[in-house]
């Protein structure tokens, strides 16, 4: 069998077909886009259940008060939902939205978290309502409106309370989370973290378990977790003594970050959940503090490897001596981190995954914007129209940040499950899909 390249970031069922050919769970790429159209998603089943499993094992061995609990804002869709309830995770929502593709997949409501840093009254009622296991609270004026729609519906609702360490993540700006200057979450420095324990302690229909912070994704370093779990931990044993606030539930959030490039690769799951593990014990230890249930929050790290995005090349334009462009019937479209991430991606090509390099080429989208670039100056063996070009590890936030920009459809996606079956998870959207929502005179 022929070695497959960059394996590291494809999914792990990846492999070359007989014929030559890209093949997911043994199932030919081209034989699927030619049954489900271009530009696809196409996941694998095997991949999502594999990492559910590694990071279920991975933190339970060395802490076995852990659940892991699936961020849904990196991919939203009630078939890999049941895949998620199967390996026993819970599941976090941002969104009525979210919430209401958690519902429509009859995923276990005592299971669900609700983030989010603006969350709507009616939001909050939909969650109370449905009896969802924990709302993670990110502002003074949700302790309140929380604390009243739980009273008006004659409930009291579990919360942890989400804190902004200050702790520089190392990733890129727009992703960073746990610094002073964030929307998120209550800040330790400026003392407004003291206010929110002690205001939501107050309150009548409020049961608070537990702390949260999330530093931010992809997170490829191990040492922003140990300096703000110790730090967290230091601020809880400090809110025992003074509020009397037991910290039942702890959660370093996710942010583990994935393989986009065959030639940066994070940490292991296993080395994640040792330093966060081996922190907490420590933390817990030196400030008097009984060891918490902790949450781990991942969301890239279970479904991005597991996506591949699929295109058909069309124009090609040569500027001798400056540079190549490749142009595919996707783009910002359907994947807007390379413009707005600076995201970097491996391409390869689905008919010849190890043809002989013939040059670098930068990969073009097909939407009206100069900054509509998946890829720059990526080796390629020689392509033309018509030839599958496959983006690996694009099953994180890609789909759910896609957008109907120059009014094009978005794309179908499908599933290639562990008996090699391709399933269509989300149909291909229309012109009428799109022409739906207008009001005519």
């Amino acid at each position: 069998m022929r070695k497959l390249p960059i394996a590291d970031v494809l999914p792990i069922s990846a492999s070359i077909n007989g014929a030559g050919r890209l093949a997911i769970q043994g199932r030919d790429v081209r034989e699927i886009v030619e049954e489900f159209g271009s530009p696809l998603y196409i996941y694998d089943e095997a991949t999502i259940r594999a990492m559910c499993r590694d990071f279920v094992t991975s933190f339970r061995e060395v802490y076995p008060q852990t659940e892991i609990e699936y961020s849904t804002k990196a991919f939203s869709n009630p078939a890999v939902l049941k895949i998620i309830e199967d390996e026993g995770l819970h599941i976090d929502v941002v969104t009525g939205g979210e919430l209401a593709f958690a519902l429509a997949a009859d995923f276990p409501v005592e299971k669900i978290n609700f983030h989010g840093n603006n969350k709507t009254r009616q939001e909050l009622m939909e969650a109370v309502e449905a009896g969802i296991g924990r709302i993670t609270i990110d502002s003074f004026h949700e302790i309140e409106l929380l604390n009243e729609v739980a009273g008006e519906l004659g409930k009291t609702q579990v919360v942890n309370l989400r804190l902004s360490p200050s702790v520089d993540p190392h990733t890129h700006r727009l992703t960073s989370t746990g610094v002073l200057d964030s929307k998120f979450g209550f800040s330790i420095e400026t003392g407004d973290a003291e206010k929110a324990v002690d205001s939501a302690l107050s309150q009548s229909n409020l049961d608070v378990k537990g702390l949260h912070f999330h530093l931010g994704s992809p997170l490829f370093e191990l040492e922003p977790y140990d300096e703000a779990v110790e730090y967290v931990c230091a601020f809880a044993a400090r809110m025992k003594y003074v509020h009397g606030l037991e910290m039942e539930e702890f959660s370093p959030g996710g942010g583990m970050a994935i393989g986009y490039l065959g030639s940066k690769l994070p940490p292991s799951i296993a080395e994640y959940a040792t330093t966060i593990a081996d922190s907490l014990t420590a933390a817990c230890t030196k400030y008097g503090l009984t060891e918490p249930r902790m949450i781990i929050e991942p969301g890239r790290s279970i479904v991005g490897r597991a996506g591949v995005a699929v295109y058909t090349v069309g124009g090609i334009k040569r500027i001798p001596g400056v540079r190549t462009y490749i142009s595919v019937d996707g783009g910002m479209g359907d994947n807007i981190r390379p413009a707005l991430y600076e995201a970097e991606y491996e391409v390869m090509s689905v008919d010849d995954p190890t043809g002989e390099f013939f040059g670098t080429a930068t990969i073009a989208g097909k939407f009206c914007e100069s900054g509509d670039v998946l890829a720059r100056d990526v080796k390629l063996p020689e392509v033309g129209p018509g030839d599958l070009l496959a983006l690996p590890a694009s099953g994180a936030y890609c789909v759910p940040m896609a957008s109907n920009y120059n009014v094009q459809p978005r794309p179908a996606i499908v599933l290639v499950t562990e008996q090699s079956e391709t399933r269509l998870i989300r149909r291909r959207e229309t012109y009428a899909d799109l022409l739906a929502t207008s009001v005519y005179e």
